[in-house]
């Protein structure tokens, strides 16, 4: 049973309101009731957990019968790539085409999959038509291409990204035909005229790297409040979470979530995939899985985030390549179809277990992030920030753990002198000092070791930056380049170079 409440802008609302629409959370896929049957398919996994898992998909790779089967057996959700962007459905003002999208439907139908409609107004993929309108043209164009195509799908779209990516990175509003004509409130017309075409249709606001804290989450959470507040009809807010190893893991995304949730809107992760720099190697495919499974654990953590959608399911038809050259392997099965840690780790966070993952699949529940706050290799101090989050299900006593940062002495003095200069939790809580390796290898002779006096931290919690650094007792430069744990980043990111011990058994990292 579903419960419902009444929300500000005095539309009825589920808690949690899930997307899949007809899918209880009691019912698998193809139907009959999940007790009675063991759940195996990564949508059976969440569905069990009032969730939904779904796959991106566009026409072009729908004829490849393995693709096909796959998709429509592992996932309860499809969500249209292209087939329903404004120059596939209106490629001249007033006709319309809703082929290609019938198509993505009926594979739904005949599946019993949910759609997600991507996309009604977005400043990209626009036929030239739009943006050659006069200003005082656009809102009416606007409106009708937003009724013809909601109303088309009506029943087989069960929630729609009404208006995709309307910020820019620093929380401004992006500049586009609809903003120009209309201003900030081209986005209230839209949703007012998508819930008039398809009442019973979610709608929601859809960006990318809104997924943690930040000004341009911020800036939507400012949004979607005055939206509620004026009565408009929005039902979430759509995270894409296009992710990169490289780039670190957003910072408190079950904190975002949650305060969305707050204001009585669902969420749901739309567009995930993480991606890496080429060629892979087993510390990227570690940090790749380790970040698809938070993804899933920060979703089971908010009741109403209503699901998770990949940006479609293998490599093999992956958008990552042609758009950042250089980079790919983002999704969960590889180019020839075959799953891969990734997979293994989502299951794990569903709670199916790692039944057949191999390696790769959870490098413990906490990890390590790093930033180099001095960009003088060649200087006499190391100034390594560190930071911990703990990505388990349970609290972490800090006094059990320990980190350990690798880095080679050169010449100069053997002793060393190390301090906390800044943390939010206290320097006083936190021990350092530096040891001399029994045995030195390539990039590392002495490590810092980082402990705490106590403290406990909680799931999905940072530690906050911690700012270090080490000299020489006689002040000698050192050469940072080579060392083992050194980078050149200077936001946080995952750092698999620098270990994390639990009661001195090995949590987080690769050892030199």
């Amino acid at each position: 049973m579903t419960l419902v409440k009444r929300c500000r802008h005095g539309r009825t609302r589920g808690l949690p309101t899930l997307l899949v629409g007809a899918l209880a959370v009691a019912t698998t896929l193809v139907g009959g009731p999940a007790t009675a049957v063991q759940p195996s398919t990564l949508h059976e996994l969440a569905a069990a957990q009032g969730k939904y898992f779904g796959s991106a998909t566009d026409n072009p790779e729908l004829p490849d019968a393995a693709y096909a089967a796959t998709l429509g057996s592992e996932f309860g959700q499809i969500t249209p790539g292209n087939s329903m962007k404004w120059d596939t459905v209106e490629p001249a003002q007033g006709r319309f085409d809703f082929t290609k999208g019938d198509v993505v439907t009926d594979f739904a139908r005949r599946h019993g999959q949910t759609v997600r409609g991507h996309t009604l107004v977005w400043h990209s993929q626009l036929p030239g038509w739009v943006a050659a309108l006069p200003s005082a043209q656009v809102e009416a164009a606007m409106k009708n291409h937003i009724t013809a195509e909601a109303t088309h799908y009506r029943g087989a779209v069960a929630a729609w990204d009404v208006v995709n990516e309307p910020f820019n990175e620093d929380g401004t509003f992006r500049t586009s035909p609809f903003f120009t004509a209309m201003g900030k409130d081209y986005i209230a017309t839209a949703l007012r005229a998508a819930h008039a075409a398809d009442p019973a249709a979610k709608l929601y606001l859809n960006d990318y790297n809104i997924e943690g804290l930040g000004a341009k989450s911020d800036a939507m959470y400012a949004l979607a409040s005055k939206l509620i507040d004026e009565g408009v009809p929005l039902d979430g807010v759509g995270m894409q979470a296009h992710l990169a190893v490289q780039y670190g893991f957003p910072y408190a995304m079950r904190e975002n979530m949650r305060r969305f949730a707050d204001l009585g809107l669902d969420v749901a992760v739309t567009e995930l995939d993480v991606r890496m720099q080429l060629p892979t190697d087993a510390t990227k495919t570690a940090t790749q899985s380790s970040y698809y499974r938070q993804v899933v654990e920060a979703c089971l953590a908010v009741a109403r985030c209503v699901g998770v959608t990949v940006w479609d399911y293998t490599d093999k038809y992956s958008w990552v390549p042609s758009t950042f050259p250089g980079e790919g392997a983002a999704n969960l099965y590889d180019g020839n179809l075959a799953p891969k840690p990734a997979y293994y780790a989502v299951r794990t966070a569903l709670g199916g277990g790692n039944d057949g993952g191999g390696q790769g699949g959870d490098p413990g529940a906490l990890k390590i992030q790093y930033r180099n706050s001095d960009n003088a290799a060649a200087d006499n101090q190391i100034k390594p920030g560190l930071q911990l989050v703990n990505t388990g299900g349970t609290a972490v006593n800090l006094s059990s753990v320990t980190a350990r940062y690798w880095f080679t002495g050169d010449n100069g003095a053997s002793t060393y002198s190390s301090w906390c200069d800044w943390s939010p939790i206290g320097c006083s809580t936190v021990t350092h000092r530096v040891v001399a390796m029994t045995t030195p290898v390539a990039g590392a002779d002495h490590y810092l070791e980082v402990g705490f006096t106590g403290g406990s931290l909680a799931p999905g919690a940072s530690t906050g930056e911690i700012q270090l650094r080490l000299n020489k007792t006689d002040w000698s430069n050192f050469n940072e380049s080579d060392d083992y744990s050194h980078g050149t980043g200077t936001v946080y990111a995952d750092a698999t170079r620098i270990a994390v011990y639990i009661g001195g058994e090995l949590a987080w990292g690769i050892e030199p």
